[in-house]
């Protein structure tokens, strides 16, 4: 056996030995965490997969550092060929893929392509990383010199890889897919045969070592996402995307509710930590994060990923830690919660998905976020003093605010609305929601949907005083005790009139009637308002009569739109509406931002930074609107007090497309 055969064996084995280790190690690390089923519904993940991580879909929503992403990953995937050719080298000297014959010379025509493109990928990363700068991509210097080292060991990973296919061609291969080695074989021009043997095997082995190397540091590099991104969106949740997971109370020998350190996660939060790219999408997206608050979705996946490694070696070495460097603190005192993750940054979450939305590789933020919240709540009663008062209220009046739950149908006044105790007919129930009850404002939306839905002849009733707040902001501040039992309270009674549809026009209360109630066996056909007029306008039954001169730019509701997937539903009502000029802000839809009250928000203080709903009312009113469309009665509040923040209330007004709709259709 020759020499160089010998010694490629040696380095192959050590390195797929050294490989299989971390990745034994890595797995061993995830697995400290709960157990969850993540392999259900096989294909429709294998078709997220093939989009999402094969399609680089979420990576072109920023067209140039998609397409720059997308030639490196798409490259190495092509390139994978290559590796194994060169592997197959080591074994064979001269050895290639010419056995699949015709299918050989497009082969290496693709290699040559990417490996131009990876090389193209490689330099515009680094001109952003370096010059462009980017507030999202610069993080602290370990991780800035390890992004250095990864871009360019691939750079030089290609550049050996075509020097390789040059030198050969030099030997007289006939490859002549190999445009780019080509070139580069007739700038070597050299006619010395032993030459270009030489060149061939110093850049083989540059090649293949670069290759193996790269392999093995991948695992303790922020980069192991090239090795864990493919199978984590395979994994991802294919639950309703609205749905956080429910804790079982009732569970006999339970102590701890939440989660406090990352052994009380489960080992898919763990695997996120592990598969966050630190590209910054999420939290250049983060509402409280743009607006100067401590939160940032990237260091809650790195802060997860970082204990992980830390406590996973104490478990998995029987909680002995490691020999410590006088000053170090011991990791057992350490824990995820307080040490790594503050109370201020998990409560600055408004919930909005926002982060989940642009990652690329389908962390899921919010549902560890929410978890540590609910150890902070249930385990220590430790959250932002305000917050005590929403709790009194829920437990007493079974609303968010101090109004007695004996005045909850007083908006119906004069309306002739039945309730469900008094209708035996009614097809539809409506679901008021505390704001459409209580607040004086969004009285007005619930009249006026009311109304609506009179127009158009719909037999529907309301439950009235045996409605109870659906527990939304309970549950998402970390109050799951709480949540759960104002939501079977209200199962209880929605099932006792054997309800089959709801509507429902604020999007906390329809995210919750449709896609969480059935955990606990609240199963009915859940629809949001603006769906509902838009069908009651395509079948005739409401006809827009009169004309509505307004500029509208319409806000989209986070709980609608990211969690439920509606954004045309209420333009469409507007575009119904003749004279009716809509404006889309620069942030809309899918990108759109938070008005700042999710996630229980609605009911705290900002002490941090700029208010989120100061920031988005600047955006709409830079627009010059007349009226900034809402479809949520959070949004509404949050933006009419941006509105007065602005002192703009004498010319902006802020309606619900329901009111605007009853105006042009009122004779």
């Amino acid at each position: 056996m020759a020499t160089k055969t010998i010694i490629f064996i040696i380095v192959l084995v050590g390195a797929f030995g050294a490989f299989g280790l971390s990745l034994r190690r890595m797995i061993a690390l995830i697995s400290i965490g709960k157990p969850e089923n993540r392999l259900d519904h096989l294909w429709d993940r294998f078709k997220k997969m093939m989009m999402v991580a094969i399609g680089q879909t979420k990576l072109f929503r920023e067209p140039i550092a998609g397409l720059m992403h997308a030639f490196i990953f798409w490259g190495f995937l092509v390139l994978l060929s290559s590796v194994l050719e060169a592997i197959g080298e080591g074994f064979i000297p001269g050895f290639s893929f010419h056995c699949i014959g015709i299918l050989y010379q497009p082969l290496v025509f693709f290699q040559d392509i990417f490996a131009g493109l990876v090389i193209v990928g490689i330099c515009t990363a680094l001109f952003r990383r370096y010059v462009l700068r980017p507030k999202r991509l610069q993080g602290d210097r370990h991780a800035q010199i390890d992004a250095t080292v990864i871009l360019f060991t691939i750079f030089l990973i290609m550049v050996s890889l075509l020097g390789q296919n040059a030198a050969r061609l030099q030997l007289g291969t006939n490859d002549e897919g190999r445009i780019l080695s080509a070139a580069i074989s007739s700038i070597l021009a050299s006619s010395d045969a032993s030459t270009s043997h030489l060149l061939f095997e110093i850049y083989w082995w540059i090649h293949i070592v670069l290759v193996l190397g790269f392999m093995n540091y991948l695992p303790y590099s922020k980069h192991a996402h090239v090795l864990t991104s493919v199978p984590n969106v395979f994994l991802t949740s294919l639950k309703p995307r609205g749905a956080l997971m429910p804790i079982n109370l009732e569970e006999e020998g339970i102590e701890k509710f939440g989660a406090t350190d990352v052994d009380d996660l489960t080992w898919k939060q763990l695997l996120d930590g592990f598969t966050c790219t630190e590209c910054g999408r999420c939290t250049a997206a983060c509402p409280a994060n743009m607006t100067g608050k401590l939160l940032s979705p990237k260091k809650i996946m790195i802060d997860i990923r970082h204990r992980t490694v830390e406590k996973g070696k104490l478990l998995l070495n029987g909680d002995k830690p490691a020999t410590l460097k006088e000053g170090d603190k011991n990791p057992l005192e350490n824990i995820l919660l307080h040490n790594y993750i503050t109370q201020e940054e998990l409560f600055a979450c408004t919930t909005c998905m926002s982060c989940i939305q642009e990652c690329p590789v389908n962390n899921e933020h919010i549902p560890a976020i929410v978890d540590l919240r609910r150890s902070l709540v249930l385990m220590e009663s430790s959250f932002p003093p305000e917050v005590q008062v929403v709790f009194k209220n829920l437990e007493t009046n079974f609303s968010p605010w101090a109004f007695p739950a004996s005045s909850r149908a007083d908006w119906t006044e004069g309306m002739n609305i039945p309730q469900m105790s008094q209708s035996q007919d009614a097809e539809i129930l409506f679901w008021v929601g505390c704001a459409g009850a209580f607040d004086a404002r969004y009285t007005k939306v619930t009249q006026a949907f009311a109304k609506l839905m009179q127009k158009a002849g719909i037999k529907f009733a309301i439950l009235g005083t045996e409605e109870k707040c659906t527990g939304d902001s309970a549950r998402r501040i970390g109050n799951e005790y709480l949540a759960q039992m104002l939501m079977k309270d209200n199962i209880a009674t929605l099932n006792n009139y054997n309800v089959k549809k709801i509507v429902a026009t604020c999007p906390h209360c329809f995210n919750m009637l449709k896609n969480e109630y059935p955990q606990f066996g609240g199963h009915y056909e859940v629809v949001h308002h603006t769906d509902f007029l838009v069908k009651l306008i395509n079948e005739g039954r409401l006809k827009v009569t009169k004309e509505e001169e307004a500029t509208v730019t319409f806000h989209d509701s986070c709980y609608l739109g990211r969690y439920n997937d509606i954004y045309d539903q209420p333009r469409k009502i507007l575009d119904a509406i003749p004279g009716v000029n809509t404006l889309e802000m620069k942030r809309t839809k899918s990108r759109g931002l938070c008005c700042g009250a999710g996630g229980g928000r609605m009911w705290m203080e900002e002490h941090e930074g700029k208010r989120i709903n100061v920031e988005r009312t600047e955006e709409a009113l830079a627009l010059k609107p007349n009226v900034i469309g809402t479809a949520c009665p959070f949004c509404m509040t949050m933006l009419e007090d941006g509105v007065k923040d602005k002192e703009a209330t004498g010319t902006v007004k802020v309606k619900d497309v329901a009111e605007m709709l009853l105006a042009a259709v009122e004779q």
